[in-house]
């Protein structure tokens, strides 16, 4: 269940609810719209997690990240984030730093925001087909 007044409060609010289960040691969310996210980067993500920095991001192209994991719920890392702008990862990552948090940055990836990110899709490995429809 989506709970929070914004997509910072959502997450911040399905990450503490993820780590409250028995033997849930750490959580990674992931965006939706990344169909450049593979099974190498979500391990790489989990490994960062298990080798113990707080935060792990997965960066996108567009100033935003694809990706984030945490050990324990850290509900500043999402306050006053602009979110949709291109200042979501420089502004987490003040976050970060004001708190004296451990992160990792992942490699950069693209999402889907834009019309024109859709002829990406053919550039997969396998390409992945879409139908723009009414």
């Amino acid at each position: 269940m989506q709970t929070g007044q914004d997509l910072g409060a959502r997450m911040d609010a399905a990450i503490r609810q993820t780590l409250l289960k028995k033997s849930v040691e750490s959580v990674i969310l992931i965006g939706t719209d990344c169909p450049a996210l593979t099974e190498r980067y979500l391990d790489q993500a989990l490994l960062a997690l298990e080798s113990g920095v707080d935060v792990v991001l997965g960066p996108a192209e567009d100033g935003g990240y694809v990706l984030v994991g945490m050990r324990r719920p850290i509900g500043a890392v999402f306050e006053d984030i602009p979110w949709g702008t291109e200042r979501v990862m420089q502004r987490t990552l003040e976050a970060l730093k004001a708190k004296e948090l451990t992160y990792r940055l992942l490699d950069t990836l693209w999402d889907v925001d834009r019309p024109e990110d859709l002829a990406r899709l053919q550039l997969l490995e396998p390409p992945l087909s879409w139908k723009l429809t009414n």
